[in-house]
């Protein structure tokens, strides 16, 4: 993802125009892999300066400077470069402190000592710290072609990283595009639309009250999954430089693509289906299951709770990531209408996008890394109306007054 001074951008009127990279773009490309692959070992820093400076093969400055900034990521620093510094700190230390001699006969005698040059001793002293530690290039090479989507990639999702409202039209694949909205906990209403589409209405990060960060991050998430559907259109209205202007991204736009087949599954969910079943053997859990249809509307469900012994014992839950309490009340609403009763809702404590009550008529699981399982079936066992931690909360307030 992009910071907004790098965001290169036409405006068209009230709307943004990206500057993705094309063909034409491949050449420059190559001379800026070429300059990557000189400071492999290098101090990070010194990749940092290099790609900073003018190429043999002309290049448009804003798009260099995007594609600095993505190869400056992929170009990571070696992980093994802190405990390889720790030690040879640690031996440097050691050797100095057995008397006075000069620093150059401590690090020759050190260097003896560790197996390593002069040189790449005096590099290894400090390479734990942030620009010293050495460059390494990303597992699999990256072809000029490749290294042009990942840059408008990460434009695209630089962009809705200042939306406040996203709006996606998408034709095939859209459970995938569902899937990881819930799994990403986005603040996202799904309808289906007038022919074979979905339409996702999300909020943007620049909507909410608190969680931008984090939300925008899980907002970003979308784009490469939306670029494997066979149709797709998200219009967005994003805050560049002080003014709202409208987004368009389509089908066909030249963005770095999810790898097919990759699955985006939740250890959250996964511990609770596991959790559950050891703890409530009496009940049944169905992952997934069909949608509900409320309207024009359509809700996702995460599980279907039904009781063994008395399957007209049926309980719908959903695991709530960033929420509001307006968005709650919209989706209770939403399951309303569709005539379901037997509802829970399992809310990130962490995840408070604005402030406010939750709305009264929810049962709510709150939760925090783990869903707790003892207090979902005590909603079940119990079947009640309230939140058993509002109904304490009431109850402390009530006893103060």
């Amino acid at each position: 993802m992009l910071p907004e001074s790098l965001l290169a951008c036409s405006i068209a009127g009230d709307n943004l125009l990206p500057r993705f990279l094309r063909e034409s773009d491949h050449l420059w490309l190559r001379a800026l892999l070429d300059e990557c692959a000189r400071c492999t070992g290098r101090p990070q820093r010194e990749l940092v300066e290099r790609l900073r400076q003018p190429l043999a093969s002309p290049a448009p400055e804003e798009k260099k400077r995007m594609a600095a900034h993505v190869l400056s990521r992929l170009w990571s620093p070696k992980s093994t470069a802190g405990s390889l510094a720790r030690r040879v700190r640690a031996a440097v230390f050691l050797e100095s402190a057995k008397g006075r001699a000069p620093p150059a006969d401590v690090l020759a005698a050190v260097s003896g000592s560790l197996g390593l040059s002069p040189e790449n001793l005096s590099r290894a002293l400090f390479a734990d710290l942030p620009g010293e530690r050495p460059a390494e290039p990303p597992r699999r090479a990256c072809s000029p072609g490749e290294l042009a989507l990942r840059v408008n990639l990460a434009l695209a999702q630089g962009l809705l990283f200042r939306a406040t409202s996203v709006r996606i039209e998408v034709v095939g694949n859209a459970r995938a595009l569902v899937r990881q909205a819930k799994l990403r906990g986005l603040l996202c209403a799904v309808a289906t639309g007038p022919g074979d589409e979905s339409v996702l209405e999300v909020s943007g990060p620049l909507a909410l009250f608190r969680r931008t960060l984090l939300y925008g991050r899980a907002l970003a998430s979308l784009v490469p999954i939306l670029v494997n559907c066979p149709r797709f259109e998200l219009r967005a209205e994003c805050v560049l430089r002080g003014r709202s202007r409208g987004l368009l991204l389509a089908s066909g736009d030249p963005i770095f693509p999810a790898p097919e087949g990759r699955l985006h599954d939740s250890k959250l969910e996964e511990r609770f289906a596991a959790d559950f079943r050891r703890t409530a053997p009496d009940w049944d859990i169905v992952r997934e299951p069909q949608a509900v249809a409320s309207g024009a509307s359509l809700l996702f469900p995460d599980f279907l709770l039904q009781h063994r012994l008395d399957p007209s014992r049926r309980w719908l839950l959903e695991i709530v990531g960033f929420w509001t309490p307006e968005y709650l009340a919209r989706k209770l609403a939403g399951y309303r209408a569709a005539r379901v009763a037997n509802l829970i809702l399992c809310i990130d404590e962490r995840r408070s996008c604005a402030p406010g009550d939750l709305p009264a008529e929810a049962r709510v699981v709150r939760f925090h890394r783990r869903i707790p399982t003892d207090d979902v079936l005590a909603v079940l066992e119990k079947g009640g109306t309230e939140d058993t931690r509002n109904d304490e909360r009431r109850s402390d307030a009530q006893a103060s007054i």
